[in-house]
C-alpha cells in the first residue's frame, strides 16, 4: 500500500468519525427524550412511542437508511445528501435501541428512590433530574458505551446503500481498482479495530468500576 492509498483510507476514516460522532450527538437527544416518553405518566404518550419503538424496532437499518435517502424524492426534494440521510437514519436507529436502553436504566431504579423523594416534596420534575437520573446513569454508561460501538460498524452500510464515503466504502474503491482485497479490507478492518477497541475496553473498565450489576 502506498501513501496516496494510505491517505484515501484516512480520509473514508474521517467519513466514518464523522457520521459515527453526528449519530452520538442527535441520536442521543432524540434518545433522550424516547426514554423521558416511555415513563410518562400519561398512558397516551407511553403507548404512542412504544408503537413507534417497536416498528422501527423491526425494520433493519439498512431498510431505514435507503427510505430516508430516496424517500424525500417522492415530497418533492431533488437532492438529498448522503451524510443527511446517513445521520438521519442512523439517529433513528439510534432512538429506537439506545431509547429503550436508556428507559430500562431508568425504571432498573428501585422505586423507593421515587417514593423518597416524593416525600421530600420535589416535583416529577425534580425528582427526575436530582435523583433518579444521576442513578440511573450509571447504570447507563456500559451499555451505551457498548451501543456507540455498534454505531461506528453499522456506518459501513452507509457504503453500501448510498455510497456514502466511509472507510468500508474508499476500501471497496480501493480493492476495485487493485483487486488486492486482503490488503485494503484488512486495513479497513484494522482501522476500526483502533476506533472502537478503546470504547470497548472503556466500557469494560467502567462496568467494573461502577459494579452496576450488584448495586
Amino acid at each position: 500500500m502506498n501513501s496516496q492509498q494510505a491517505l484515501f483510507l484516512l480520509q473514508g476514516l474521517e467519513g466514518t468519525v464523522i457520521l459515527s460522532l453526528l449519530t452520538f450527538l442527535f441520536g442521543g437527544v432524540v434518545s433522550f427524550v424516547v426514554a423521558l416518553a416511555r415513563i410518562s405518566p400519561f398512558a397516551g404518550v407511553r403507548i404512542a412511542v412504544a408503537t413507534l419503538i417497536y416498528v422501527l424496532q423491526g425494520i433493519p437499518l439498512l431498510v431505514i437508511m435507503g427510505l430516508c435517502y430516496f424517500g424525500p424524492s417522492l415530497l418533492g426534494v431533488q437532492t438529498v445528501s448522503p451524510l443527511f440521510a446517513a445521520t438521519l437514519s442512523m439517529t433513528i436507529y439510534s432512538a429506537a435501541f439506545l431509547g429503550d436502553i436508556w428507559r430500562g436504566c431508568l425504571e432498573a431504579v428501585p422505586k423507593q428512590q421515587w417514593e423518597a423523594a416524593e416525600t421530600l416534596g420535589l416535583s416529577r420534575w425534580q425528582r427526575m433530574w436530582k435523583v433518579i437520573l444521576p442513578q440511573a446513569a450509571r447504570m447507563a454508561i456500559p451499555p451505551t458505551v457498548g451501543f456507540m460501538v455498534q454505531i461506528i460498524k453499522n456506518s459501513s452500510i452507509a457504503s453500501l446503500v448510498i455510497g456514502y464515503a466511509d472507510l468500508s466504502y474508499m476500501a471497496k474503491i480501493l480493492n476495485n481498482s487493485t483487486f488486492r482485497p486482503f490488503v485494503f479490507f484488512g486495513a479497513a478492518a484494522a482501522l476500526y479495530f483502533i476506533i472502537s477497541y478503546p470504547l470497548s475496553a472503556g466500557s469494560r473498565y467502567m462496568e467494573r468500576r461502577l459494579n452496576v450489576g450488584n448495586r
